[in-house]
């Protein structure tokens, strides 16, 4: 979620992702006997991950320090788990392989997603041993390298975290085992109805997590990654915790931040280039808030404020207007308009108008004309006259 516990949109590739093959494959390399080995070894490593055998393991890299990593893998449910060598660079009995790991959670992830890694290797007695692997440039951390993971299980969702006490876990599935249905209930059936959930032991393990600077997400209570426009094949989505800022909501807050961050996991197919964040964080918060019995001036307390002091917003935030780094105040009023923009579409022309409207913007693709042809072809409206009503709506509830 965003705002100051909101989502970040879709397009940060995330954590945790998988893949079908269990071997190296070839990609682009030298073409020279070190390569064939080091896939050799690659595949050997691969192949220990996914039997769980560490003694297989360790043989492919500095004992001591694969017996950390190992552990720290142990309870991650995998389906499977490959390495494919792109590139290698050999200099005597040392080489830096550029590798792209591909890897599966079992019964979650559908297709694999992929992580670039840059990993050492060095030559003894004739064998290639890895001596390190890590992120390739400013790429993302994995959850296991920041310590070992923590497995929940719910009835809809998997829980996997590091540093944190199995109680609170515990009630990370509890919260998004009703945020699930809850979603479904709104928005319908087409999605897989289950979400990952990562808990990393601080801020700075989720900025690792997405591979961007602290500073930017401190506030934020968590965020959803996943790519926009996924069809089946495409990597399953991650709602990433930030512990620092999570921990300070109360029941109704935490509940509300799983609904809105399921929302994007279940609307992500339909949420593409040509969907505004008005829209898509919108319709996550209307989801959030549905039948919590709030009233709206407690929801929107900045919006409410600024309608008070007769400053009513002249049009719909920008995309710009969510920026997590800019000014708090203005971050809440873009969100709070866009759920009002919702819940006034579910309130003059109904729900399922609202889920209709939201797939109608996200299937044109496109940014130009998605809104204005869907306001034409499903509401019936014009963007000005839907507008002038939001406009008015904000007075009548707000006011």
């Amino acid at each position: 979620m965003a705002g100051r516990r909101r989502v970040s949109r879709a397009g940060l590739v995330l954590v945790l992702l998988l893949a079908v093959l269990v071997g190296c494959s070839g990609g682009p390399s030298s073409g020279t006997a070190s390569s064939a080995e080091v896939r050799r070894v690659l595949d050997r490593r691969a192949a220990a991950v996914l039997h769980r055998d560490v003694s297989a393991y360790r043989a492919t890299g500095d004992p001591a320090a694969a017996s950390d990593e190992f552990a720290n893998l142990r309870e991650v449910p995998l389906a499977d788990w490959a390495y494919r060598l792109d590139r290698l660079t050999v200099s005597g009995d040392r080489a830096t392989a550029r590798v792209r790991l591909r890897y599966r959670v079992e019964g979650y992830d559908t297709a694999p997603v992929t992580a670039d890694r840059t990993v050492g290797l060095t030559r003894t007695a004739g064998s290639w041993r890895v001596t390190s692997d890590e992120p390739a440039g400013t790429g993302a951390h994995q959850l296991w390298e920041q310590g070992a993971v923590t497995v929940v299980r719910g009835r809809h969702s998997l829980v996997l975290g590091v540093g944190q006490p199995g109680e609170r876990l515990r009630s990370f599935a509890a919260l998004a085992d009703h945020a699930v249905p809850a979603v479904t209930r709104a928005w319908g059936t087409d999605w897989p109805g289950h979400v990952v959930v990562l808990v990393p032991n601080s801020l700075e393990g989720m900025a690792g997590l997405l591979g961007a600077p602290a500073a930017g997400y401190r506030g934020i209570a968590a965020v959803t990654t996943g790519e926009v426009g996924g069809s089946a094949k495409a990597p399953a989505d991650r709602i990433i915790v930030n512990p620092d800022a999570y921990g300070v909501l109360g029941d109704f807050g935490k509940q509300v931040v799983l609904t809105h961050e399921s929302t994007h996991v279940a609307t992500r197919a339909h949420t593409t280039a040509a969907t505004p964040l008005w829209l898509s964080e919108g319709y996550a918060d209307w989801v959030g808030y549905r039948g919590g019995g709030r009233a709206p001036g407690q929801i929107a307390s900045e919006l409410r404020r600024a309608v008070a002091d007769g400053q009513v917003p002249a049009a719909l935030p920008d995309d710009k207007d969510f920026g997590f780094t800019g000014d708090a105040t203005a971050l809440a009023q873009a969100y709070e308009s866009g759920w009002l923009a919702c819940r006034l579409i579910a309130g003059h022309w109904g729900e399922d108008r609202l889920n209709a409207f939201y797939r109608a913007v996200g299937d044109h693709r496109e940014r130009p004309g998605a809104v204005e042809e869907a306001l034409r072809d499903v509401l019936h409206t014009t963007p000005e006259k839907f507008t002038e009503r939001w406009r008015d709506y904000l007075r009548e509830q707000l006011g």
